[in-house]
């Protein structure tokens, strides 16, 4: 499956639902599942950031989103071009995100490959049956 490290608390968000697009500096022709994976680092964690988002996963896979498009940030539809998380200058849109149990993972930069056992693994961790 292909996968996305995502620095923290913006890993948290797109997990939540909350934040329903990806910025990068550069553009994607994928469609499809996307892991999300929470990077290690903490450097773009606000004050109060630990204490609002209780649990939050580093260096983990933590989600599965559908990545459904990828605009320039001037291209957004109007509701998206307005939210919070809009800044481009490429936005990677999400939809239906799926929380997994937090995985231990080694992520790197760029879109990369996670083993689908790993996902399939985590994901019945946190829904067991």
């Amino acid at each position: 499956m292909k996968a996305l490290t995502v620095c923290q608390p913006y890993a948290e968000l797109l997990a939540r639902g909350v934040k329903p697009m990806e910025n990068r500096t550069w553009s994607t022709a994928y469609r499809g599942s996307l892991v999300i994976h929470a990077g290690k680092s903490r450097d773009w964690l606000d004050e109060g950031d630990e204490r609002r988002y209780p649990g939050m996963a580093f260096g983990a896979i933590v989600a599965v989103v559908t990545l459904y498009d990828c605009v320039r940030v001037e291209q957004l539809p109007n509701d998206l071009r307005v939210h919070e998380h809009a800044q481009g200058p490429w936005c990677w849109l999400v939809q239906n995100p799926i929380r997994v149990a937090p995985t231990p993972a080694r992520g790197t930069q760029g879109l990369w490959h996670v083993d689908r056992g790993l996902v399939e693994a985590a994901f019945r961790r946190q829904n067991p049956q």
